[in-house]
């Protein structure tokens, strides 16, 4: 799914007079994926010169392009800073990578607690992209 029609599907719903935020068919996903060490390897924010010059994993540009070519929405977040923006974005392009969107300063450390109104799932890279597959695990959620 183009840039484009993804904009065109995500303009403010109004039922009743009311704006809602729009909520994607079930069958699209709404991808965020991190960059370093997820989609090459980890370089900190404190050595930008190597940004330019790193490889992607073939497996992540191989899945996500699939995926982006399946109507996904692929939105890369990052820890990398507003400064990394254009160095980023050259990279991601120079290697072929299909996107919509790119989100910097990403809170760094991990231990992500992801609190929303919308349904999340979250994914943890082990070092392979591959079809993802269900399991069940046990999640926190608040009280009823």
């Amino acid at each position: 799914m183009k840039k484009e029609e993804v904009e065109k599907m995500l303009r403010q719903k109004v039922e009743q007079g009311t704006h809602l935020s729009p909520v994607l068919p079930a069958e699209i996903k709404n991808y965020l994926i991190d960059i370093d060490g997820t989609i090459t390897e980890d370089i900190p924010n404190e050595e930008p010169e190597r940004m330019a010059t790193c490889l992607p994993f073939p497996d992540a540009l191989k899945t996500l392009n699939k995926w982006y070519d399946e109507g996904h929405i692929i939105c890369f977040f990052t820890s990398r800073t507003e400064d990394h923006r254009e160095v980023t974005e050259n990279w991601l392009n120079k290697h072929g990578f299909k996107y919509h969107s790119l989100l910097m300063g990403k809170p760094r450390g991990g231990n992500y607690h992801w609190i929303d109104n919308h349904m999340v799932r979250a994914t943890r890279y082990k070092g392979k992209f591959t079809n993802l597959v269900e399991k069940e695990v046990t999640i926190k959620v608040f009280e009823d």
